[in-house]
């Protein structure tokens, strides 16, 4: 059955949600205090933190779900985030000032494990447990088309980044689904051997990586429907996937607590694994946890079960932040596309916090 569509005047502007700044949370490698106007949480009066983004506070808590946020995303301008929860809704946030929550998306029926925004950032992609993708008109708030034909849960899912835009989905039923989002239903399934975890789609469209319970990542050439070779290392179930800025470089987080980053250029040799980044464990509730890369692929940053931020060098290894502030499990963490140090967080806490890295 088809779920409510409310118009925009209804479905916009909700008034139980609060954006506060967060003067006590703890924004470097070491123990400081973000301050506001000059001034710490205690009155003192002590020398101004210089700035390093236009963020209203350094640290802004997002607050409004009434479940754990499992994504989180950044639209391409960086203007505008969407977030998607266990309370079955997505909220959309303006990044700057007040972060002001400006949109509810009501529809699905069990928790939003997965975003993507379109390229022109007026449609965003969801993915959920109920089983369904949906995607979503943002300017009036309403669902522009529910996308059925998993058997399980969707674990996620990725968007084209040229030519015709399509989606592709991972779901718990072991099927990856390609999909026009102008169809209900999907163009094609390719079955595979596991629940399907993770996933990512390369920029040209040709290659898939995907992602399971069987710790192996598996690259798809989609041409064939087949496994071109698969990357092995990982001793748990990949968590996530995602490609690097140059396209050169996929960065994958496991349920063994280890971030790793590997060649998928066309005649890399045949160990492929380029290096492993430590100090995100998974914690016991084995949440799909995500990674991700900063916009110059300089910087990969994680979730953790131990309620942190980690933030290490691409190129070395070296741990750059491990930040503080959540009180739960963060599942998500995006770097801002804009050419600021901003990272996104969503966490089991029902809250996302905006926060900016020193220089």
């Amino acid at each position: 059955m088809s779920a409510e569509k409310r118009p925009a005047a209804d479905a916009f502007g909700s008034s139980q949600l609060v954006k506060r700044q967060k003067s006590d949370a703890n924004i470097g490698p070491g123990s400081s205090v973000a301050v506001v106007n000059g001034t710490a949480q205690n009155g003192a009066l002590i020398q101004a933190v210089p700035r390093t983004s236009a963020l209203q506070a350094p640290v802004m808590e997002l607050t409004g779900h009434k479940g754990e946020v499992f994504a989180a995303r950044f639209d391409h301008t960086g203007q505008h985030i969407a977030s998607g929860s266990m309370d079955r809704s997505i909220l959309l946030w303006r990044t700057y000032g007040a972060c002001d929550n400006y949109g509810i998306l009501n529809g699905h029926k069990q928790a939003i494990l997965d975003l993507r925004w379109s390229r022109d950032s007026r449609v965003l992609f969801s993915a959920s447990a109920d089983m369904t993708l949906a995607s979503w008109d943002i300017e009036n708030g309403q669902r522009i088309r529910r996308h059925e034909g998993h058997e399980e849960v969707i674990n996620c899912m990725d968007v084209s980044k040229r030519g015709e835009e399509f989606l592709v989905s991972g779901s718990d039923d072991g099927h990856i689904g390609l999909w026009d989002p102008r169809q209900k239903e999907a163009i094609e399934y390719i079955q595979t051997e596991f629940p399907v975890t993770a996933i990512a789609l390369s920029e040209v469209g040709s290659e898939l990586y995907t992602g399971s319970i069987d710790n192996d990542i598996k690259v798809w050439d989609l041409r064939k429907k087949t496994v071109a070779y698969s990357l092995l290392g990982h001793t748990d179930t990949i968590t996530s996937l995602e490609i690097s800025p140059d396209q050169q470089t996929l960065l994958s987080n496991s349920h063994d607590s280890t971030v790793r980053t590997w060649d998928i250029r066309p005649f890399a040799p045949s160990d492929r694994q380029i290096r492993t980044f430590d100090g995100a464990p998974t914690g016991i509730e084995k949440n799909l946890l995500k990674a991700s890369w900063d916009p110059k692929g300089k910087k990969i940053a994680a979730g953790s079960g131990d309620q942190s931020v980690v933030v290490w060098e691409a190129d070395s290894g070296k741990l750059l932040y491990k930040l503080p502030g959540h009180r739960g499990t963060v599942n998500d963490v995006r770097f801002s596309p804009k050419d600021e140090p901003i990272l996104l967080s969503a966490s089991s806490d029902r809250t996302l916090m905006l926060g900016e890295l020193g220089k």
